[in-house]
Parts: C-alpha cells; sequence; structure tokens
C-alpha cells in the first residue's frame, strides 16, 4: 500500500476515537457529581451554621431556590467524615449531600432515625465502617449525640422494615448496594446501624420501609 489508509483501519480509528470520547464524556459527568457534591457541602455548611445561630428556617437553606434544609451533622472521627444532612430523602436531596428520611425519627433524637447516601458520593465510607466505630450525630439545638456502630446488613429495598426503638436512639446509613454495581437504583441496599449510649426499652415494629 502507498500512503493509503485501508477501510478497515480507518474503522478502527473511528471505534477508538468514539471510545475515547466516550470514555471521557463519563470521567467528566463523574467529576461534574463529585463537584458539584463537594461544592454542596459547602454552602449547607453556611446554612448549618447559621441554623446553629437560631435563624428561622427559610434563612438556612443553602441556596436561595433550594427545597431542603440541614437538619444534623453527621461525623465518624476515624475515617474524617463531617457531612451535614438534609431534609427529605429525594433523589433531588441526595444529590446535594446525606438525607434524613421523613417519617423516621429526628436525628440525635430517641427513636430509630434512617439517613440515606449514594453510595459514590457521600456514603461511600459505608464500606469501610466496623462494628464499634464511634459515630457522632449534632442535633439543631447544637447537642452532640455519641453512638457506636452496632451491625452491617445487606437488605433487599423492596421488602425491608426499619424497627422503631422510641425509648432509644438508634441511627441507620443506608446506600445502594454493591457499591461497585455499574448501573445505579438496584433492589439492594447496605445499611450500617449504630446505637447511642442511654436508656434501652423494647423495641416495636412499624411499617416505614428502608428506601
Amino acid at each position: 500500500m502507498t500512503g493509503q489508509t485501508s477501510p478497515v483501519r480507518l474503522a478502527s480509528l473511528a471505534v477508538a476515537a468514539g471510545l475515547l470520547g466516550f470514555g471521557l464524556w463519563q470521567l467528566g459527568g463523574a467529576a461534574w457529581i463529585h463537584g458539584k457534591a463537594a461544592l454542596a457541602q459547602v454552602l449547607l455548611e453556611q446554612a448549618w451554621a447559621a441554623r446553629l445561630d437560631g435563624a428561622k428556617e427559610k434563612e438556612t437553606r443553602p441556596w436561595p431556590w433550594a427545597d431542603s434544609a440541614p437538619v444534623a451533622r453527621l461525623g465518624v472521627p476515624r475515617l474524617g467524615i463531617d457531612q451535614i444532612v438534609l431534609a427529605g430523602a429525594s433523589g433531588r436531596t441526595l444529590a446535594f449531600g446525606p438525607a434524613h428520611l421523613a417519617g423516621t425519627a429526628p436525628p440525635g433524637e430517641l427513636g430509630h432515625s434512617i439517613v440515606s447516601g449514594h453510595r459514590d458520593t457521600h456514603f461511600a465510607f459505608l464500606r469501610d465502617l466496623k462494628p464499634g466505630d464511634a459515630v457522632e450525630i449534632q442535633r439543631t439545638d447544637g447537642e452532640v449525640v455519641h453512638y457506636r456502630v452496632t451491625s452491617r446488613e445487606i437488605v433487599d429495598a423492596r421488602t425491608a422494615r426499619f424497627t422503631d426503638t422510641p425509648e432509644r436512639s438508634v441511627a441507620s446509613l443506608v446506600t445502594c448496594y454493591p457499591f461497585e454495581a455499574v448501573t445505579a437504583n438496584g433492589p439492594l441496599r447496605y445499611v450500617v446501624t449504630a446505637e447511642a449510649a442511654g436508656k434501652t426499652g423494647p423495641a416495636m415494629e412499624t411499617s416505614a420501609r428502608v428506601e
């Protein structure tokens, strides 16, 4: 052949260019998701500080058009985790941070509180939590409640129910599973449960579901 590129080679180059472009697009999308999650936590930090200062709820929204506001601060000292928790575990809210599931106990209060987060951003650290690890939840009144991880389990969101604990404070941190899943929104959830020290009482089954 004299200086001409064969059709087969041209096709191979076109496929390679297409794959490279797709890979760059995927990387760009992932970078945007992580960047948005990080920026949101900066704005949420400011809103949380305002909340602790006693500002009205409408003044604690992290940005003017936000439809949610901070309700707690979540920390895991061993892993260096420090995150602001939003109200309402909807898909839109979870894009910006972990979120409290409506209908469960407020974070840091008596009862069973459920907080959800995405497995590839804010709650990626759940895979590294171990029984006995310390978890801290700061409430809107500024008090910090100290928990210890008691269990880790994988549940099916279609059938899972949580157990209410009206006389003791329990927190479950929930994310999608498996962590390495290629597709999102599968039925499995990874649940890390932690319990605060204090008075205990009998558990009571409820109809609330783990979303």
